[in-house]
């Protein structure tokens, strides 16, 4: 199953370790750094142009990866929450 994080694009969720409102969390040190080196590694995609409201991280054989999301951490829960899912 996948999870529509925004402009079309789709994580699967076995591949998902969390879901955080980027307002809240980049004011910590350790989400910083996370954040900081994934883009440095180029690890981080950002799902459309519009203004970020929270970040998906997914571990694929191994490779973590940072996604960007225009949708609230709270609307990506809610789809979790309703099983609203793609096949």
């Amino acid at each position: 199953m996948y999870l529509h994080i925004g402009n079309n694009f789709s994580v699967c969720m076995q591949d998902v370790i969390g879901i955080f409102d980027i307002e809240n969390t980049t004011v910590e040190k350790y989400a910083k750094l996370l954040l900081d080196r994934a883009a440095r590694e180029k690890r981080c995609v950002y799902i459309g142009s519009e203004m970020p409201k929270s970040f998906v991280i997914t571990v694929r054989k191994g490779i973590e990866k940072v996604y960007i999301s225009p949708l609230s951490a709270s609307a990506l829960r809610m789809r979790i929450n309703r099983g609203d899912f793609l096949d």
